[in-house]
């Protein structure tokens, strides 16, 4: 491109000069305009070269690009899974961003999602645990790390499933590989949602997804997904799924068909229930209904209201109804000890004698009453953990590995 400014830069003075008045008045010799005429003919036949050399040198810039371009993009794919093509699938909604459509896609690994889990979850499992991971590989930090940490120093001979396509990867993989190496079972797998959902509520829900009918709001559609693969993973192979800002304290065997209430009232009944931890055997009918009420109800607007809320809907309107069913709602304290709103108090150091007594007698508390403790993410992420604290004391206490923690 240089060189073609170049061109036209140095042609346009030259037109100028051949147009100016002061030749067309000169009275030359014969000879004088027949050098002239030579030298005007040898400037023309120039000019026309370095323009023929200049396009050319362009083109074949152009063409060498073109190649490095397309030879670096097929060695980007044959690093890359291969993608099953699913002709009929839809943008889900041009408000979305095209990285959710990711979501969608179905590869060589997702057409295994079932013969890698049902490989994975055999005899040896004391215990089947799943996760979801919805953000990239590089996001699955120190603070999720120390949750699979406390899961295995509760439960070292359970095996956990992190349903994630971006931790089912070389990234992911190296992110694990220490409690792998330790002998722990941990394996994180891209989900085949399609199959997953499939002969369940879920499945028209996310037939109208994918193809367009159903808006999934402003709220991220894999959020709402997340909500949505715990009880389907949950319905089709039984177990506990747990949220990654969770750290468990206790061992799970004990639980069977639980949920956790997040608040009570004055007399002790639940007021709100939360999805953090569900603790649920294989094709548990309350899982049905939950997955019901998500397909039947689903708003991609309103921050809540297809997980915690859902539960408490279904739970309320089948109390209401008659026998609540097989299943119990734990309190607070088994689940979250500790509010939303007061969690930053758990991550402070003590600041005098009577808060050092606090701490001792929260910890004991915590130990004795509580499987584990929800941090609630969206408010404890920036909170720094200080040395002494009760998180701090929680995790130095409940960690395999036991990297430093003070700085996280």
């Amino acid at each position: 491109m240089s060189s073609l400014q170049l061109r036209s830069t140095t042609t346009t003075p030259s037109s100028k000069m051949f147009d100016s008045p002061r030749l067309g008045r000169a009275k030359l010799p014969i000879f004088s305009t027949i050098s002239f005429a030579a030298i005007l003919l040898i400037i023309i036949f120039a000019n026309s070269l370095i323009s023929n050399l200049s396009l050319h040198s362009v083109a074949h810039h152009n063409n060498q690009q073109q190649k490095l371009k397309s030879t670096s993009t097929h060695e980007l794919l044959s690093l890359k899974e291969e993608v099953v093509t699913e002709p009929h699938i839809e943008t889900p909604s041009s408000k979305k961003e095209s990285s959710e459509l990711e979501i969608f896609k179905k590869t060589t690994l997702t057409t295994q999602f079932h013969g890698r889990v049902t490989e994975f979850l055999d005899d040896h499992c004391r215990g089947q645990f799943f996760m979801t991971w919805i953000s990239p590989a590089k996001s699955f930090g120190p603070r999720e790390f120390l949750a699979l940490e406390s899961l295995f120093k509760a439960n070292p001979r359970g095996c956990l499933l992190i349903l994630s396509r971006t931790m089912d990867s070389a990234f992911g993989f190296r992110i694990l590989k220490p409690l792998l190496e330790l002998g722990f079972r941990v394996l994180a797998v891209r989900p085949n949602l399609s199959s997953l959902f499939k002969n369940t509520p879920a499945e028209s829900w996310f037939d109208d997804i994918k193809t367009g009918n159903k808006d999934p709001g402003e709220i991220p559609l894999a959020q709402n997904l997340s909500n949505l693969i715990r009880l389907a993973v949950l319905y089709k192979y039984g177990g506990v799924y747990l949220d990654t800002d969770f750290i468990v304290l206790r061992n799970f065997s004990v639980l069977r068909n639980s949920l956790g209430a997040q608040s009570v009232d004055g007399s002790g009944k639940w007021t709100r229930l939360n999805n953090a931890v569900l603790v649920f055997d294989k094709n548990h009918p309350i899982l049905y209904k939950f997955m019901e009420e998500f397909a039947t109800t689903f708003d991609g607007n309103k921050w809540g209201h297809n997980g915690p809320y859902l539960v408490s809907r279904v739970v309320e309107k089948m109390e209401t109804e008659g026998p609540k069913g097989n299943f119990t709602v734990l309190p607070p304290m088994a689940f979250y000890p500790v509010d939303w709103i007061r969690i930053g108090g758990l991550f402070e150091k003590p600041t005098n004698r009577a808060h050092s007594k606090w701490i001792e007698a929260k910890l004991f508390q915590l130990t004795w009453a509580s499987y584990g403790v929800h941090l609630w993410n969206r408010e404890s992420s920036r909170l720094r953990i200080e040395e002494g604290s009760i998180i701090g004391r929680l995790i130095s206490s409940h960690c395999v590995i036991c990297r430093p923690i003070y700085s996280s």
